[in-house]
């Protein structure tokens, strides 16, 4: 992607299902859990590089040594920090007692992070301040092992305003207002409801205090918490959270648009964001890993057994597509193949635009993370030409000479590394006049692939969001090479509703689509519909949510899809570049013909899953026709 932006987290829950001896003994460390967490964590860095934390808890401690243990860090290397920071503590003691580091009893009973369940995490913020406050795993702390609540997760949720008040309507203080703080808090209180309720119960009947703790860790229902406190969560999300006592849970948003996966053997039990992510860490087969299903909970218990409970019934499947499009990492198997298609699709398009004129067409991609896009897309024209050297030799019959066989077969689509990045370039110079100087040089450009006032140039891109870097940098730097046009192909439809799910993509006027189709009304002076548009998103706040509409759906309506990518395309072509420059953007059939199992495509059609989705695109209108720039939730 070409706009940079920030989005989504990646969770890794890892819960060892044997005794640390067994570990020691079978793979020669004691440090097995640990160093597998690594791994499931430092194969998620692309999911989040602002932050990234780890906890542990040790099961069946005895009274008076510590059982939890956690460790955060907002460095510019966070995930590297956060284990520099747990590992200096080994390093010390390989160097003056190396004897215990052999005993996996003997750390767990007096080092940190040396126990049998681990949650780890990495986030990208997509609004607010980047403090070690904001880094997940976040712990709710007790004297009583069960009412120890740590949590993290990949979500954002729509109605956190309402979640607060029910809050504090229910007595509560909460130290702040964000959506972190408040699952963290609904969770503890249904945490300890159920807790007070086990011990009502087996108080009556007589038992003692360290019997009724017993108790409550055998007949803690984690189905039953989960259920009370996502009842109202409006939002994407999977929510993994630890128990002070050993119990562990992660669940899925009824939609399923935020991913997960897991698998268990009789050694482990293990979550993580992305499939591939468990395959390597593991040595798995594609298909040992399960996916955990929307509005289900992977539930752990502290003796080791493993459950899925269904916690809210299931909705409309609408799993992220930017995770197949961008987000994720390409070594899924499914997700390179639906990469490889996503480029194969927008072929006909391409064809279409150049009249099939591929001897005068040189075809790359930008940036780096386009590249199997890019691959699809010479497949598909590959195809093509096959089709058309077929016709061509068919019509020259038997006994055709060789050399004409032989031009025809040579034939074949121009391709070339047009662009490379460059180490990223930093400034003291701030005027914007510069700035903008310095952004045009990010990329370097291969001189002599194209020659000049002939050849179209055509670049593939992961998704075009503000089109920012298109028209101050990529536009320009490939204009350099004077191709008599530049058009740009786009692998994912275009962006036109902001996200409310977890992808910072929440301000409505910063879409490069959605300027184009204001442009477009005023120039055909049919701008009244944004007014009109307006009135009605004000008036949504008399309405019960379930029933409120997305009203900026109606500013395209008048528009084809076609004019608002000419539109865009002219909005998107530098001063000063002579040469045509053409926009063009993959359907949004195309897309979920590619990535068949991932429909969530709200930012591309607005059809949010969420009553609490209609509700935020409505207000981001709001907020751009008032001319705030601020996030709508």
């Amino acid at each position: 992607m070409s706009d940079p932006i920030k989005h989504e987290c990646g969770i890794a829950l890892l819960r060892l299902r044997k005794p640390l001896e067994y570990y020691r003994e079978k793979y020669g460390t004691s440090f097995y859990g640990l160093n597998k967490l690594y791994l499931l964590m430092e194969k998620q860095h692309n999911r989040g590089q602002d932050g990234a934390g780890v906890a542990n808890i040790k099961l069946n401690m005895p009274p008076g040594q510590r059982y939890i243990s956690r460790y955060r860090s907002n460095s510019p290397k966070p995930i590297q920090d956060v284990f520099d920071y747990i590992n200096q503590r080994f390093k010390e003691l390989q160097r003056d007692q190396p004897d215990v580091m052999r005993d996996p009893a003997w750390l767990k009973s007096h080092e940190g992070f040396t126990g049998e369940l681990y949650l780890g995490h990495v986030r990208y913020g997509t609004f607010g301040k980047n403090t070690i406050e904001s880094c997940h795993p976040f712990l709710r702390q007790n004297n009583w092992k069960t009412r120890n609540l740590v949590v993290a997760g990949n979500f954002n949720l729509t109605n956190v305003d309402e979640l607060f008040d029910l809050l504090v309507s229910i007595g509560q203080h909460p130290k702040e207002k964000s959506d972190t703080v408040t699952v963290l808090e609904k969770i503890g209180h249904y945490l300890d409801v159920e807790n007070d309720q086990i011990v009502e119960k087996y108080k009556a009947l007589g038992y003692s205090k360290q019997e009724i703790t017993e108790k409550i860790v055998e007949h803690l229902d984690l189905g039953s918490i989960l259920r009370n406190a996502a009842d109202d969560w409006d939002g994407g999300y999977v929510m993994a959270g630890l128990l002070g006592h050993g119990d562990a849970f992660v669940l899925r948003d009824p939609n399923g648009i935020r991913p997960a996966y897991y698998y268990e053997d009789e050694e482990i039990a293990v979550v993580a964001s992305e499939r591939p992510v468990i395959q390597t860490a593991f040595d798995l087969k594609v298909e040992d890993i399960q996916e955990l299903p929307p509005g289900q909970a992977l539930l752990i218990r502290k003796n080791g057994s493993i459950a899925l409970e269904q916690v809210q019934p299931a909705g409309v499947h609408k799993a992220c597509s930017f995770e197949r499009i961008y987000f994720s990492r390409g070594s899924d198997a499914d997700i390179y193949q639906e990469r490889l298609e996503l480029g194969r699709r927008v072929v006909p398009s391409i064809l279409e635009y150049i009249e099939e004129d591929l001897q005068h067409s040189v075809f790359s991609f930008i940036p780096n993370t386009a590249e199997v896009a890019f691959f699809g897309m010479m497949k598909g024209l590959e195809d093509h030409l096959n089709e058309v050297k077929k016709r061509k030799i068919l019509a020259l019959g038997s006994g055709a000479p060789a050399e004409a066989l032989s031009e025809i077969l040579s034939t074949r689509p121009r391709m070339e590394k047009i662009a490379v990045k460059d180490a990223k370039l930093r400034t003291f110079i701030t005027q914007d006049e510069s700035r903008d100087d310095m952004v045009a040089h990010v990329y370097d450009i291969t001189y002599g692939t194209v020659e000049a006032g002939v050849d179209s140039l055509i670049v593939i891109d992961d998704s075009i969001v503000r089109g920012t870097t298109l028209k101050q940098s990529i536009i320009r730097i490939l204009a350099r090479l004077h191709p008599k046009e530049i058009i740009v192909v786009s692998s994912a439809p275009q962006i036109r509703y902001p996200d409310c799910y977890g992808i910072d993509m929440a301000k409505l006027g910063d879409f490069i689509a959605f300027q184009a189709a204001v442009s477009l009304h005023a120039q055909r002076g049919s701008s009244e519909v944004l007014a009109k548009v307006y009135e009605k998103c004000k008036a949504q706040g008399s309405l019960p949510k379930d029933e409120v509409p997305n009203y900026v759906q109606d500013i395209y309506a008048a528009f084809s899809y076609e004019e608002v990518s000419e539109e865009i395309s002219r909005l998107l072509t530098p001063q000063g570049v002579d040469c045509k420059v053409r926009i063009i953007f993959q359907k949004l059939e195309d897309l979920h013909m590619a990535c068949p199992g991932h429909k969530g495509d709200w930012y591309f059609s607005g059809d949010y899953p969420t009553p609490g989705g209609r509700k935020v695109v409505n207000k981001a209108f709001i907020n751009f026709y008032e001319g705030r720039n601020e996030r709508a939730y």
